[in-house]
C-alpha cells in the first residue's frame, strides 16, 4: 500500500519552491486579468503581476481579511468581484457565515483527499461524516475527499446523536469524521448504557473546525483506540490548508497554497518558530482570485525531515486568533453578521458574545444590551432564532442587559476556551 497520496507530497524543497513559484505567478496573473477587485486592489499598490515572482513578493500586496471579503460581496454581489469565468460553469455554490457565496467547479477534492489519505482513510473503510451539508461545504468537500480515497461514506450530516449512533452500529463504521467535542459527546452518550469500545468499531478519526486538545487525544487514543488526526480548514481560499501524518508533529501545508506567517500589525512574513497570523493565497482554483487572505488564526512553521517522508513544511497548530471572528463548534461567527441581525430588534444595543468551554463542547454566550428588558414573552427565543438563522450556530445562553452595562471600549468577542 501507497503510504502517500501523490508524489507531490515527497518533493524536494528547491522542486516545490519552483513548483509553488510557477503556480503563483499564474494564479496572480489570472486574477488581475480576470477578477475586478484584484485588478482594482493592485492597481491601487501599484503593483503589476510581472512583480509577484515568489511567496516573499506577496508582501507588496494587502491582506484581505473576511470582513473585508463580506463587505465587497456586499457591495458586489454576488462574489466580490473575486470570481473569474463564466458564472454557467459554476457546479455548486456554497454559502459560508458572514455570508460568503463560495463558487466552486471541480468535484475532483485532492487538496482534501490528502489528508485523508495521511490519515489511513482507504477502500473498504465505512467513515460517518457528521459535518453539515446544509450551505457550509463542509459535509460535501469531505466526503468527496473521503470518495477519492476509496472509502465509503455515511452521508449523516450535522446534529441528531441518536441516529448517529445507532447509524454507526448498525453499518459498523470504522471511522469518523467530524469535531472532537461531537465524538465525546457520542462516546459519553454510549458509555450512560453499555461500552463504546465494545458496541462500536470506530477505529480512526478525522477532526477539523475546532483545536484536538492533547488531552481529548490521549483519551481518544488510549482509552478507545482510536487512532486521531486533525486538519486545519478555512473555506474562503479553498479548505484544507494543513494535515497531520501519522508522525502527528505538526500539520504539513498543502501544495495547493502559497502560505505565510505574517506579523498581523504589518503584513510583513516572519520566519519559521515565530507566532504570527496564517495568510493563504489559494493556486487551485482557476476560477477564484483571492490573493493574501488573512485567515485571522494565529500559528507557526515548523522546517524538519518528517520521519513520514512528506517535505513540506508545517503549522504547529492553531495557537489562538488575531481577528474578531471566532470560531464556535467548528463554524466562525462574525460579530458584523450579529450586528446586522440585531438590527431587526429595535431596542438592541452593544453586544458581546462570549466562548467557554463546558467539558468537551463549545458554550456560546450573547450578552446583549436592550432599552427596554423582557424576560417574558417571546423576545428571547426570537433572538435565539434569529442568531441561529443567521451565524448557523446555535446560542447557549442569552443575557438581556441593561443599556449602559457594557462598556463602550470592550472587547466584543471574549473566548475563555484554555487549550491544554
Amino acid at each position: 500500500m501507497k503510504q502517500h497520496y501523490d508524489k507531490l507530497e515527497s518533493m524536494r524543497p528547491e522542486d516545490r519552491r519552483e513548483y509553488l513559484d510557477n503556480r503563483l505567478k499564474k494564479a496572480v496573473a489570472r486574477a488581475y486579468r480576470g477578477a475586478p477587485a484584484v485588478h482594482k486592489m493592485m492597481k491601487a499598490a501599484g503593483v503589476k503581476p510581472a512583480a509577484i515572482k515568489c511567496a516573499a513578493d506577496l508582501v507588496k500586496l494587502p491582506i484581505t481579511r473576511k470582513p473585508d471579503l463580506i463587505e465587497q460581496q456586499q457591495n458586489d454581489l454576488p462574489y466580490g468581484g473575486y470570481y473569474i469565468g463564466r458564472p454557467e460553469d459554476i457546479e455548486r455554490i456554497f454559502i459560508s457565515p458572514g455570508p460568503v457565496y463560495e463558487p466552486l467547479h471541480s468535484p475532483k477534492i485532492e487538496w482534501f483527499a490528502r489528508s485523508f489519505w495521511a490519515a489511513g482513510f482507504r477502500k473498504g473503510d465505512i467513515v460517518i461524516n457528521t459535518f453539515t451539508y446544509h450551505l457550509s461545504p463542509a459535509g460535501t468537500l469531505f466526503g468527496e475527499a473521503l470518495r477519492q480515497c476509496g472509502a465509503t461514506v455515511v452521508v449523516a450530516g450535522a446534529g441528531n446523536t441518536d441516529v448517529h449512533i445507532r447509524t454507526m452500529k448498525e453499518l459498523k463504521c470504522n471511522g469518523f469524521v467530524g469535531t472532537p467535542s461531537y465524538l465525546m459527546g457520542l462516546i459519553n452518550k454510549v458509555q450512560e448504557t453499555g461500552d463504546f469500545k465494545k458496541d462500536l468499531k470506530i477505529k480512526k478519526a478525522w477532526f477539523t473546525g475546532e483545536m484536538l486538545s492533547p488531552s481529548i487525544r490521549r483519551k481518544l487514543e488510549a482509552d478507545y483506540g482510536i487512532d486521531t488526526y486533525q486538519v486545519y480548514a478555512v473555506t474562503e481560499p479553498g479548505g484544507a490548508l494543513a494535515y497531520e501524518c501519522a508522525d502527528k508533529s505538526g500539520l504539513h501545508l498543502m501544495d495547493d497554497y502559497v502560505i505565510e506567517i505574517v506579523d498581523p500589525a504589518t503584513g510583513q512574513q516572519l520566519p519559521p518558530g515565530e507566532i504570527g497570523e496564517v495568510v493563504v493565497t489559494p493556486l487551485h482554483n482557476p476560477h477564484w482570485g483571492l490573493l493574501r487572505f488573512g485567515t485571522g488564526d494565529l500559528s507557526k512553521l515548523i522546517v524538519d525531515q518528517c520521519a513520514c517522508g512528506r517535505t513540506a513544511p508545517k503549522l504547529v497548530g492553531l495557537l489562538g486568533r488575531s481577528g474578531e471572528a471566532v470560531k464556535v463548534r467548528g463554524m466562525f461567527v462574525v460579530p458584523k453578521q450579529v450586528q446586522e441581525m440585531l438590527g431587526s430588534f429595535a431596542d438592541a444595543g452593544r453586544f458581546q458574545l462570549v466562548v467557554r468551554r463546558d467539558g468537551n463542547r463549545d458554550y456560546l454566550t450573547l450578552r446583549l444590551e436592550m432599552a427596554a428588558i423582557s424576560e417574558t414573552g417571546n423576545l428571547k427565543p426570537e433572538i435565539a432564532r434569529a442568531f441561529h438563522n443567521s451565524c448557523v450556530v446555535k446560542l447557549d445562553d442569552l443575557e438581556l442587559l441593561a443599556t449602559g452595562t457594557i462598556p463602550a471600549d470592550a472587547k466584543i468577542v471574549i473566548d475563555e476556551r484554555k487549550w491544554d
